[in-house]
């Protein structure tokens, strides 16, 4: 993990930007609205790996209350600033909250990055109260993403600056094997969808000609999405 915080903190004062621009704003909000479907709202809500913010300041519009926790010290510096809440540096796979403390718990692309993610899972059930809620978005397996690995090595290779271009290793995950992760956890009315064939990398005419298929994709072709969206309820006692 101490190489994906040492990228995020080089990338933090750009991060920003890749979500600026009409198309990456568009994916954002897309995949955002599949996490926050799923979420109470004026709720106490914990966002993992919740970098500058983003996501928080989305929920933050509902009224509720947002704790966000990241790896990257200088992403957590943006994501104070921005949303003017409490930010905590630490990993998702030792949560630094005690049992039943919060309503919802969101993460947004960070799943990815999780070396483990089953002991991530029952620790955001530990935190949640009964009847809270978990809603993550993260990278998809598809005939897509498994050519990103190498995309990354040559760009970190070429010293690119660029959101997510280094040599990091990712998971990429099936729909099944995130239904087990939470279902194992002891999460019930588990659902995972997949979401976003309109991909930020794209360039602008490829973006706009995909995002008029991404409805149809979604619906009738999921398997050529790039990103999965997964809920599930902590029972009541």
């Amino acid at each position: 993990m101490t190489k994906v915080a040492s990228h995020y903190d080089q990338v933090a004062d750009i991060y920003d930007s890749r979500y600026d621009e009409s198309g990456g704003n568009t994916y954002y909000s897309h995949i955002c609205s599949g996490v926050m479907r799923n979420l109470p709202k004026d709720a106490k809500l914990l966002d993992l790996g919740c970098g500058t913010g983003l996501f928080m300041e989305r929920y933050l519009r509902f009224g509720g209350e947002v704790i966000g926790l990241d790896i990257s010290r200088n992403m957590i510096v943006r994501a104070k600033e921005r949303t003017n809440s409490d930010v905590t540096l630490g990993t998702a796979e030792q949560l630094p909250f005690k049992d039943d403390t919060f309503d919802c718990v969101s993460s947004v692309l960070a799943f990815s990055y999780l070396q483990n993610p089953q002991g991530t899972v029952e620790d955001i059930y530990r935190v949640l109260k009964p009847g809270g809620s978990v809603s993550i978005c993260t990278l998809g397996k598809n005939v897509f993403t498994s050519a990103v690995p190498t995309a990354h090595k040559i760009g970190e290779k070429l010293h690119v600056k660029s959101v997510g271009m280094a040599n990091i290793t990712e998971r990429y995950y099936k729909p099944d094997e995130l239904s087990d992760l939470l279902k194992s956890a002891g999460f019930t009315d588990v659902s995972v969808k997949r979401r976003s064939f309109a991909h930020v990398s794209l360039s602008p005419s490829l973006y706009s000609i995909a995002k008029k298929f991404e409805p149809i994709i979604e619906s009738k072709i999921p398997y050529l999405a790039f990103n999965m969206c997964a809920s599930g309820i902590k029972p009541k006692n």
